[in-house]
């Protein structure tokens, strides 16, 4: 086993593939390989096998099981001084194909789609050790380099849990897409009822369009693939049905139910700290959308991403007089580093424009054009 293993990307073509090749060569240096049939130039089965020490699986979830049984086959007794890793978001089924193999194996489940951002910073990353010994150093480093919270699970526990955390939610809201759209002759689309928005529905919107805009294929799987969603889906289905009878009956029985079983059961069974934090949570998310509805604002692309950067652009604000009422930094699919501004309603147009101005001249930013 070495620290710095040649890596092979089966999927590579795949936008998780394509982050992860780039996270390796960039941030940790090292060779990396990939075949895919979507991708002419990409190396043959045969010859990926031979040529790596790591392979990695990044393909559609309902596909992977077949493909790493295939690659095993293809191996036959080859890989025993390989590691194999996966990263799709069902882990039972991949990580028992790849321990057919005489790989070590560890499944991997970053909870985010391919980030703008070279590393996982600030998102969890599920890893389901396997059969792991002499790769554990070098599985501590990737962990380490992708900056991830690493959450410890079983594959069975983690296919409950996505159950909820992943199953659950996209449900709820594809329910929630298709009553909007059912409104839609009466109410008309969504822009139609967003300036009467509440933090909450603008979330749940957010959510909606998230699913809607991203790969179709990985909401349909994860329904589809984890065996413990029915079960999942029944209950939600029971909650829901339950809550439409009482509201269908409608009188000060009904209503006693409804608090006790939707409200202070439900409240009861959440840990004090939970409902804490998470009312925390739901608070400075709902400060953030109040933020980027400032009618007066401005975007920087500072070029520079560098300690002291935001500093320098800070100060021709206040050179200029110009008074910040929040500040916000995103980055670009490109990987730019873009801050966004609000300023006070009263802020004097010219000296924001003269601030402006100067930025774009000095070198110290970009200013982005309003959206």
């Amino acid at each position: 086993m070495t620290l710095r293993p040649v890596v092979g990307i089966v999927g590579s073509a795949g936008a998780y593939g394509r982050w992860l090749s780039r996270f390796l060569r960039e941030r940790m240096g090292l060779e990396v390989w990939g075949h895919d049939p979507a991708d002419a130039a990409s190396l043959d089965e045969a010859e990926l096998l031979a040529r790596v020490d790591v392979l990695v699986f990044s393909a559609p979830i309902r596909q992977t099981p077949a493909l790493i049984a295939h690659y095993a086959a293809l191996a036959d007794g080859r890989e025993r001084e390989q590691l194999w890793l996966d990263v799709t978001s069902i882990k039972q089924a991949p990580v028992a194909a790849m321990l057919a193999s005489q790989a070590e194996v560890v499944g991997l489940h970053p909870m985010t789609a391919p980030p703008k951002s070279p590393t996982l910073k600030g998102r969890v990353m599920v890893v389901c050790e396997a059969r792991l010994s002499r790769w554990r150093p070098w599985v501590e480093q990737l962990c380490a380099a992708l900056e991830a919270e690493c959450v410890p699970a079983t594959p069975e526990h983690h296919d409950r849990v996505m159950a909820l955390v992943q199953g659950m939610v996209h449900a709820t809201h594809l329910a929630q897409a298709g009553v909007l759209r059912d409104y839609t002759p009466l109410l008309g689309e969504l822009q139609a009822l967003m300036p009467f928005r509440s933090a909450s529905f603008e979330l749940d919107t957010a959510v909606i369009a998230r699913i809607l805009s991203l790969n179709p294929t990985i909401y349909e799987d994860i329904q589809f693939g984890n065996p413990y969603v029915p079960e999942m889906l029944d209950r939600l289905l029971a909650q829901l049905a339950t809550l439409r009878e009482l509201v269908r009956q409608g009188d000060d029985a009904a209503r006693a139910r409804f608090r006790t079983q939707y409200l202070r059961e439900n409240h009861d069974a959440l840990a004090p700290a939970s409902l804490e934090a998470g009312n925390y949570s739901y608070e400075r998310v709902g400060y953030l959308l109040a933020d980027l509805t400032e009618p007066l604002a401005t975007s920087v692309y500072l070029p520079e991403d560098r300690p002291g950067s935001l500093r320098a652009l800070l100060h021709v604000f206040e050179q200029h007089g110009v008074n910040l009422s929040s500040i916000h930094s995103s980055r670009t699919p490109a990987g730019e580093l873009h801050f966004r501004m609000g300023f006070e309603p009263d802020t004097d147009p010219a000296r924001l424009a003269a601030a402006k101005q100067e930025i774009d001249a000095s070198g110290i930013g970009r200013v982005l054009p309003q959206r």
